[in-house]
């Protein structure tokens, strides 16, 4: 690869001009126009009442599956420039233009949808055996499906329309306030006001007096700005609960399920199976806490290195180490990481202003992905820019199917982000070049299963709650702090002796609009990664087309189907998520036998 690479994304490419672009406005008026025409041929469509009349629906199709892909990569675009700079009000204005965007696509939609509710069921049996539509027989059958499980088209377009400045809106508010968040952290004898973004990285530092410094400031700053993400979450939160009363929906969970396309027994035999392994976690928080000395690790210790002489990696060491280890199990994910760091499709600079957390977006009309992170040179951050890359190569092996099969779920999606991050996580371990290295670097790898099995059951057990206290009113910030410890005590065997209690109003996850539940699916990704990893380590070199396979499919498929048709293995018994645990387990026994020798 070049060097050194370039810290900061393209997307001049993509369209020029930034949030000001001409090109991108002209790109939106088309769309919309398009969105309009489509939604005038739904509404004079008729259901078919014969096979001959169902080639009526192809330019249909052919115009939703088009509108799709565009507004997909405008969404990408906005979502890019919000990112990277929280004060670009012309950025925030778009991301309510594409609110609209969607709300049209979703309404011409929702009719089409109900058309195909109303096909005739042997119309419906033969028109999906037609060649030109049986690619996509499964994404229809699903929309068919969920028709029949919905308001009248009429109520589900209004419900829609409303959404924008209402549901879409309040999540934007919440971006708002995110952005004028800030941290005041003491570097040199001088306090200096961080963002968000650069405030969490300081969490992790390897000084304790520092990380707990911070982490006192970041309650406060969050607990300022609580009152406000308070009132976002409950209405958040109040138009999903209304909108399933009137989709005569009873369990808040149905809707998240669906569109992870798994059952709620795959769901409650993973949880069951990490239950039941937790024991040996809190074993390692244990000697993790004796390490730093400590009776037990706090919130901010949780994540923290365990040595303070760990050295910092930088960006172009970590690009090479990740190519090298991706270039191990596959060739072709080696040369997509490639192209992501030469075309700077990467966006890792730490600077003022930009958003926390990371994100891989897809372009899906020019088959690119940009990928949004602050890069510190920390062993998280390698492990990051390793996840996210792995979303980025899912996409890639999408991009040669229809429109239609591209729609997969979260759940998958964070499998092959996981997956990617397995790969290079375990190679560094192996090759670690001594004990002190290997000890940091396994150690990386059991925080990422202490987030998946207790970090993220916390925040599955709080928003399950949170909706249960909505159900009966609004849930004030006070009750959200006591239902967020109360969660996390729980999800880590009160192993901790301090908890986060904003911690829900530091998380955009609990105010993502797309999917709600915005938590277990990471579980289920590292998991079911995990699992596809053991499965891999003992089919040999060939597993890398096997594994593209399967990532192909995941757009098409149940997680159910898709673990039996490539593993030959049955979600909703243990065997294996208890293969997936066992792998963590032997990290942590590796983990305790090199300690006991401190």
């Amino acid at each position: 690869m070049k060097k050194p690479l370039q810290q900061t994304w393209d997307l001049e490419s993509i369209f020029p001009g930034g949030s000001s672009s001409e090109a991108f406005t002209a790109f939106l008026d088309q769309l919309e126009q398009d969105l309009r025409q489509l939604l005038a041929q739904v509404k004079a469509a008729q259901p078919p009442q014969n096979v001959k009349e169902t080639e009526s629906y192809d330019s249909i199709y052919d115009l939703l599956q088009s509108t799709m892909t565009r507004a997909s990569q405008a969404g990408a675009f906005v979502s890019c420039l919000t990112a990277q700079n929280q004060h670009d009000k012309k950025a925030v204005q778009l991301s309510g233009r594409i609110s609209s965007i969607y709300a049209l696509l979703k309404s011409a939609d929702a009719l089409l949808d109900n058309l195909l509710r109303l096909t005739p069921d042997d119309v419906w049996s033969a028109w999906l055996e037609r060649s030109n539509i049986r690619p996509i027989a499964f994404v229809l059958n699903e929309s068919r499906e969920k028709a029949q499980d919905k308001m009248s088209p009429e109520m589900e377009g209004l419900a829609l329309d409303l959404a924008v400045d209402g549901y879409h809106g309040w999540s934007e508010f919440y971006d708002t306030i995110v952005s004028h968040v800030t941290v005041a952290v003491e570097e040199n004898g001088e306090v200096k006001q961080l963002s968000a973004g650069q405030a969490a990285n300081k969490l992790d530092d390897p000084d304790r007096e520092v990380r707990k410094a911070v982490f006192a400031e970041w309650e406060k700053s969050w607990g300022k700005a609580g009152e406000y993400a308070s009132d976002v979450l409950n209405h958040l939160g109040g138009f999903r609960l209304k909108l399933y009363e009137n989709r005569g929906w009873e369990d808040v969970l149905k809707e998240p399920l669906s569109i992870n396309r798994m059952s709620r027994q795959t769901l409650d035999t993973m949880w069951q199976v990490i239950s039941d392994a937790k024991p040996m976690l809190v074993k390692y928080l244990q000697r993790k806490a004796e390490l730093l000395g400590v009776d037990k690790l706090a919130w901010y210790d949780v994540e923290a290195p365990i040595s303070k002489s760990v050295s910092k990696v930088t960006y172009d060491e970590a690009a090479e180490k990740i190519v090298d280890q991706f270039r191990t199990f596959s060739p072709r994910m080696a040369d997509f990481a490639v192209t992501a760091f030469e075309k700077n499709w990467i966006e890792a600079e730490d600077r003022d202003g930009k958003r926390p957390g990371g994100f891989c977006t897809s372009l899906p009309l020019t088959k690119e992905t940009r990928i949004f992170m602050t890069y510190a040179g920390t062993a998280s951050n390698v492990s990051t820019l390793a996840h996210e890359l792995g979303h980025g190569y899912h996409q890639h092996v999408m991009d040669e199917l229809e429109p239609m099969n591209q729609g997969y779920a979260m759940n998958v999606a964070e499998t092959a982000s996981t997956f990617a991050e397995m790969i290079v996580s375990d190679a560094l371990v192996r090759t670690a070049k001594d004990e002190q290295e290997k000890l940091a670097l396994l150690e990386d790898k059991i925080q990422r299963s202490v987030a998946f099995f207790m970090n993220i059951h916390a925040r599955f057990l709080f928003e399950t709650r949170f909706y249960e206290q909505r159900k009966k009113g609004l849930v004030g910030a006070d009750q959200l702090n006591e239902l967020m410890v109360a969660a996390q005590k729980e999800a880590y065997l009160d192993a901790l002796s301090e908890y986060h209690p904003h911690f829900w109003a530091s998380k955009l996850h609990f105010y993502i609009t797309g999917v709600p539940f915005y938590n277990y699916p990471y579980t289920f990704g590292y998991m079911f990664s995990a699992g596809i990893y053991a499965f891999a380590q003992n089919n040999g070199s060939g597993f890398a087309a096997k594994y593209d396979a399967l990532l192909q499919d995941t757009g098409r498929m149940t997680v159910e189907e898709l673990a039996q048709k490539h593993l030959g293995t049955d979600l909703t018994q243990r065997d294996f998520w208890q293969m997936a645990v066992d792998l963590v387990a032997s990290d942590i026994e590796e983990f305790l036998e090199l300690t006991s020798k401190s």
